[in-house]
Order: structure tokens, then C-alpha cells, then sequence
């Protein structure tokens, strides 16, 4: 996952960039402005774990540095490390997996830990910078991506690794990834959350139904939460090709085990949830997130909240205001701190 993409297309020629111009490309590179689309330069944007994104730019036929930067770090926050590693899954498959922390972090199993995962699609969660993330980190938080099988981390075939009949790998991963992070005692199960969204409330809600023990907390951001019932919607209808159809039965059959709602299981001590969604979502209805807040409200027997966030003036997610953003996630790691028992406004 260090370069992730290294290929532009220049004057309409596909290229690799870093033969190109011979400069050294680190982290995800995306192109934003093209010749192909009539500019007079490729200029692009370079984006790391740990550091504000560069715009690059190959005016006079070489690659250089603008100068230029986005979100710059406020000033006084700690210094981050990022480590990128493979972790061993059910089957011995190796997975990518990245990890994002402050500098000098101790493993004791202490740290507020969230682990993030999508596997759909063959969309590869990519190097990328945030300076909101520094809230975290300022409480010792630990942030880590993990690329299970559905993503495109490995091109087309670790994509069909997770899709349809194989998508069990997808959260299998995850699982996998969650034991990683608690036996290298980056986290404990007192201290670890998973997140999921939209087709990654696949991974997290069947990670969380598989082996409820290890977390403590699990955010389902607009999630797929009944696959069964998914393909009836307009939207659903466009996704049998990634999922599968209850028309064929061995599909069907794959859809209900991917299917977070109906693996839910009465008596079961379940990790907090918080449940999010927008009333206007297009994709994924917001009945996804209602029923299966109900269903979890029922079955579980730890005590833990099992919470509903709606927003009447969101959808999915895209279009949504910086405001909105911003509040979510403080909604979001407010949640997850207090499952922690890391709710002071004191920094630990």
C-alpha cells in the first residue's frame, strides 16, 4: 500500500510518473489537473499517512514540488508514525493492514483503537491525511485500515476473494486484522472499535455478529445491514452483480450469510453500536440501520447501548456539509471514547 498509485495519464498516454520523470512518489498520487482534458500541465496530489498532501506539478517536462500544501497540521499536535503491515487471516492468507499512531506509543493494550474497513467493490482504502485526526491521536488513539478481501488491494482476483459465495473472507479479514491488533497489544478488547460504511457495514456488521468479544464498541455508518431484502430497492437492483440475486439459489444463500440482520443472534453479548444514517439516503435505505438497531436493542445481553443517529438533512454521506462532517465524526469518537472509559476532556 506505499504507492499506490504511481500512473497518470499525460497528453492522453497512460504513464508511470515515477519512470517518467524519475522522482520519488510516496503514499497515494491522484491526478487533478490533466492535459488529456485540455490544461498544459499534469499536476498532482500526493497523499501519506502522516503528512499533508504536495502538489506536484510537470511543467518544463520535470516533476517538482509546488510548494503548495493542504490541510496543514495545527501547531502543537504529536508527531505521527504509520506502519503497514500483512496479517495472517483465517486461512493463512496474508492482508494488508496499516496503522496510523502517535510517536513513542506504548503496547499495553491501552490505546483507544478503531479499525476501519470497506472490501467491496474492489475499492482500496488508500493512503490519506486528515488533520482532524489529531483529536484522536491526542488521546494516545491508534487508527488502523485494513484492505480484506473484496478490496482491489491485490487487483481483480483479491476482489472476487470477497464477492458473492467467497464475501465470508471479507469479514473473516477483519476478525482477523482485530485479533492482530490485540495480540501485538496495540489495543485491548476494552479498547478496540470497528467501523464500516455503507457496503462496510457488511465487514463490520458480520465481524461484530462473528466475534462480538473482541470490541467493545462498532460504528455502522449508512450500512448494509439486510442483504435479503437490499435487491427489492431501486438501488438494490444495481448491485446483484456485487452481491448476488435471491433468484439463484447458492446466491441467495450467500446473501444470507453476508446479511447482518439475520445473523443477529438472541442472547448474545454484543459490543455498543452506534447505528448512523441520513432520512434522504438514495443507496441504502435508512430501514437498513432501523431495523437492525431494533433487532440488536432485542437480542443483546450485554447491557451496552445500542443507539440510532439520524439525520433529517443527509443522505449517504456525499453532499454532505463540512459542518455535518465535522459533527459526525465528533458524534462518532465521542461515542466511541466513552465505551472506552476515555470520556474526560482531560488528555490521558
Amino acid at each position: 500500500m506505499q504507492v499506490v498509485v504511481a500512473v497518470g495519464f499525460f497528453a492522453g498516454q497512460r504513464v508511470n510518473l515515477q519512470e517518467k520523470y524519475d522522482y520519488p512518489l510516496q503514499g497515494s498520487t491522484y491526478a487533478i489537473v490533466d492535459p488529456a482534458g485540455g490544461a498544459d500541465e499534469l499536476w498532482l496530489l500526493t497523499s501519506t499517512w502522516t503528512a499533508p498532501s504536495r502538489i506536484l506539478s510537470t511543467g518544463r517536462g520535470r516533476l517538482s514540488d509546488t510548494g503548495l500544501r493542504r490541510n496543514p497540521p495545527p501547531s502543537g499536535v504529536p508527531g505521527l508514525e504509520a506502519l503497514e503491515v500483512e496479517v495472517p487471516s483465517h486461512d493463512g492468507v496474508m492482508v494488508p493492514l496499516a496503522l496510523v499512531y502517535p510517536k513513542g506509543l506504548a503496547l499495553d493494550g491501552r490505546n483507544p483503537t478503531l479499525l476501519d474497513g470497506y472490501g467491496a467493490y474492489g475499492f482500496t482504502t488508500q493512503a490519506w491525511y486528515d488533520p482532524r485526526r489529531y483529536a484522536w491521536f491526542e488521546r494516545g488513539g491508534v487508527l488502523a485500515f485494513v484492505n480484506p478481501r473484496g478490496s482491489g488491494a491485490h487487483g481483480d482476483a483479491w476482489h472476487r476473494a470477497g464477492f458473492k459465495a467467497t464475501k465470508p473472507n471479507t469479514w473473516k479479514d477483519g476478525v482477523a486484522a482485530a485479533r492482530w491488533l490485540l495480540t501485538q497489544g496495540y489495543a485491548s478488547p476494552a479498547m478496540l472499535g470497528i467501523e464500516g460504511v455503507s457496503a462496510g457495514g457488511i465487514f463490520v456488521g458480520r465481524a461484530v455478529t462473528t466475534a462480538p468479544v473482541l470490541f467493545a464498541a462498532a460504528i455502522f455508518n449508512v450500512p448494509l445491514m439486510d442483504l435479503v431484502r437490499f435487491e427489492t430497492t431501486a438501488n438494490g437492483a444495481t448491485n446483484t452483480g456485487e452481491f448476488g440475486t435471491v433468484a439463484v439459489e447458492s446466491e441467495f444463500k450467500a446473501l444470507l450469510e453476508m446479511s447482518t440482520y439475520h445473523q443477529i443472534r438472541d442472547g448474545t453479548a454484543y459490543p455498543a453500536v452506534l447505528l448512523v444514517h441520513g432520512l434522504n439516503d438514495p443507496r441504502v435505505g435508512v430501514w437498513h440501520s432501523a431495523k437492525a438497531a431494533a433487532r440488536l436493542q432485542q437480542a443483546s445481553s450485554s447491557g451496552k447501548p445500542v443507539l440510532l443517529r439520524l439525520d433529517a438533512h443527509a443522505g449517504h454521506g456525499i453532499g454532505s456539509t463540512m459542518r455535518q462532517r465535522n459533527s459526525l465524526l465528533a458524534d462518532e469518537w465521542a461515542f466511541l471514547l466513552w465505551q472506552f472509559g476515555r470520556a474526560s476532556l482531560k488528555q490521558p
